[in-house]
């Protein structure tokens, strides 16, 4: 095994660091298994923490563009308070658990544009550095697999899939950012919305279902945008008639009727939903029950993770110094 970086803050002949992450993709709220593998430098150290950040790519808008970051969204602390000997190996397993609202990056093994990875810190004598950087698949849960699947069998069609940062109103996001799934109207919806976007909040519950449609303009009315929220149940997945559900929401979606409510407990106004046009992220042809999409453009996330920008390196600089 080649390890990835030597660690630069810790100086020339400093410790190594390797993450493996188990193979296959994660899902939201579920386990992510693996293990860290150290290689002493050319010293005798003691490694006080060693940390994984579940960070991801994110649009941000400003006054007149729209600009990407990385942000963390989870931080695990794994290991640490053990002595590693120069030039020795020392692996570190762990089992974390994912927060409930991780981005989905695949479906059917195809990438969506979304871009997570795990780094690992690790902290030596008060120094700490980002070490290891790898690219994390996710996939979805049952009940927003079955429900993008529904879509597709309605004959609607995926576009693309960014991070938003931000909040959307009234539901009980917790992450800092949240996912749009944008998907083209099929012909016979297309005179009334132009597209709609799909957001999936997630908690042990069940899911929040944000649908927002970017109406087209009538002969006497202009085109706005309409937000509606939706639940789904985890348990109840299995035996709900998607299709049918989901054909239910669009109509009232598209029939611009007063959103259903969500429930109390998810009352979170202190931050605005942003919008945005269609992300960076890879094109995605259509979804059907049983079929893998198909990749029209885009990049794959193991070309992209290494990467990661860091326009939003200072707030997460604060963010470490909060925590330390």
């Amino acid at each position: 095994m080649v390890f990835k970086k030597l660690l630069g803050a810790l100086g020339v002949g400093g410790p190594s660091v390797d993450t493996v992450l188990q193979p296959g993709p994660a899902l939201p709220g579920g386990p992510l298994s693996g293990e860290v593998r150290l290689r002493g430098g050319g010293s005798d150290v003691t490694v006080d923490r060693i940390s994984l950040l579940l960070v991801a790519r994110v649009e941000r808008e400003g006054q007149e563009e729209e600009d990407e970051g990385t942000v963390v969204l989870e931080r695990f602390t794994v290991g640490g308070g053990f002595r590693l000997a120069e030039e020795a190996d020392h692996t570190v397993p762990f089992s974390v658990t994912l927060p409930w609202e991780t981005p989905i990056t695949e479906l059917h093994g195809q990438h969506l544009g979304p871009v997570l990875g795990i780094r690992t810190e690790l902290e030596i004598a008060g120094a700490r550095d980002k070490g290891d950087l790898d690219a994390l698949a996710v996939g979805p849960l049952p009940a927003q697999e079955a429900i993008l699947e529904a879509f597709g069998q309605l004959g609607y069609a995926f576009s693309s899939a960014d991070l938003e940062l931000g909040h959307i109103r009234g539901t009980g996001q917790q992450l800092p950012c949240y996912q749009e799934i944008e998907i083209l109207p099929p012909a016979g919806h297309a005179q009334a919305v132009n597209e709609i976007e799909v957001t999936f909040i997630a908690a042990p519950g069940g899911l929040e279902v944000v649908i927002e449609a970017d109406k087209r303009a009538g002969l006497f009315s202009e085109g706005h945008d309409t937000v509606h929220r939706f639940t789904a149940s985890h348990h109840a997945a299995p035996q709900t008639d998607w299709n049918a559900q989901v054909d239910a929401w669009l109509k009232e979606v598209i029939a611009g009727r007063e959103a259903h409510g969500a429930p109390s407990s998810y009352g979170d106004d202190h931050g605005d939903r942003h919008r945005s046009g269609p992300g960076a992220g890879a094109v995605v042809a259509g979804v059907a029950a049983g079929v893998a999409v198909g990749v029209v453009g885009g990049m794959v996330a193991a070309e992209v993770v290494d990467e990661i920008g860091d326009a939003f390196e200072g707030e997460e600089g604060e963010e470490d110094e909060e925590e330390g």
